[in-house]
């Protein structure tokens, strides 16, 4: 009998709260009210008040050494007012409401897991408020509690129920033109046009992109100008880089610091660069090989392992040494889209198994 099958009608409420207390990443006010819903939940779960920093929260278990992280963050893409046309429901074992995949649910089931254990002595739970935002104020704190443990457990939901067992690492630019503006219709030769160089810009700037290294260069956001009768004066546009090794990601880097300018009279200026090391399948090649062992001890349909293009918290704990395993969270899909969902039935035994690859760390570690 899974323990948590009785837990689930606990966990669904928690859940409803929290997918009901809305928490876009740039609303600071939004997402330091979900800050205090996590800490209230995990105090009432765990019977500890966490630290605060700012919009993430933290609870550190134990006297001993920090031995095994569960991490997970509580802020999400969708605006306040989502749960209007996005309201919370369960109907026929399918979980709906605006952050429940990406990754409130999740965050619930880390809470439930660790508070099931009877020794949670050397655990580190830390649920993040600005994942959705690349991790700026929280990746040194990431990093600095990942340092030296034995195994990072990150609560991201699942790729449809397949772990996530490598992840591409990010970069990101902006790449910008200054030209001269001038009267399009009278004087355009007095004109150095922003939007052509953009434009030789973005053409050099895709050649970069090499699939068969498994690196993707794509050109996104573009803008220059400010009226249609007038050449543009600057302009930008925005690069996201996937890389699956440290090596490619530094080569792109170069690449890009190599651009310059083509048309006489502009000039450029590169903002960005690398934002997340690659997650790569040695960093959770241990830890995937036991969820596996214990899936099936546990009962569970055969665990399976992906390698995906998105990237989380999770590089930030592989990239300082740690063994990483992702994707332990919830089933279903639709992350970042109108359909995002959970399947309600597979949350017990997620869970199970998050429990018993802690349990099983802690006590292999001491």
């Amino acid at each position: 009998m899974n323990p948590f099958d009785d837990a689930l009608p606990a966990m669904l409420a928690d859940v409803e709260r929290l997918v009901c207390k809305e928490s876009p990443s740039s609303d600071v006010d939004a997402v330091a009210e979900s800050a205090d819903l996590v800490a209230e939940l995990g105090t009432a779960l765990l019977g500890v008040v966490p630290e605060r920093v700012g919009p993430h929260v933290v609870w550190r278990l134990g006297d001993g050494p920090a031995r095994v992280l569960v991490l997970g963050h509580h802020d999400t893409v969708w605006p306040i007012g989502s749960l209007r046309t996005h309201p919370f429901s369960v109907r026929d074992g399918v979980l709906r409401g605006p952050g429940c995949f990406d990754m409130k649910v999740g965050v619930v089931m880390a809470l439930h897991a660790v508070a099931s254990l009877a020794d949670r002595s050397g655990v580190t739970v830390l649920v993040t408020g600005d994942e959705e935002l690349g991790s700026p104020s929280s990746r040194g704190l990431v990093e600095a509690e990942a340092a030296g443990c034995a195994a990072a457990l990150v609560l991201e939901a699942a790729a449809g129920s397949a772990l996530k067992v490598a992840r591409k690492g990010v970069s990101a630019y902006e790449v910008r033109a200054v030209g001269r503006a001038a009267h399009a219709g009278l004087e355009p030769e007095l004109g150095v046009n922003a939007a052509v160089e953009l434009a030789h810009q973005v053409l050099a700037v895709a050649t970069l992109n090499a699939p068969e290294r498994g690196t993707t260069v794509t050109p996104t956001l573009l803008n220059a100008g400010t009226t249609g009768n007038t050449v543009p004066a600057a302009g930008g546009f925005q690069v996201d880089v996937r890389v699956t090794s440290v090596a490619e990601q530094e080569r792109i880097d170069r690449r890009m610091r190599e651009l310059v300018p083509v048309l006489p009279g502009s000039a450029l200026e590169l903002l960005g660069g690398p934002n997340r090391p690659p997650l790569p399948e040695s960093a959770s090649a241990a830890l995937f090989a036991r969820a596996k062992r214990l899936g099936g001890e546990l009962g569970l349909a055969p665990i399976t392992g992906i390698a995906v293009g998105g990237a989380s918290d999770g590089n930030f704990t592989a990239g300082v040494g740690t063994p990483t395993l992702d994707g332990l969270g919830a089933t279903g899909g639709g992350a970042h889209a109108d359909h995002e969902h959970v399947l309600v039935d597979d949350i017990p035994g997620r869970t199970a198994l998050l429990a018993a690859l802690i349990r099983e760390l802690l006590e292999e570690d001491e």
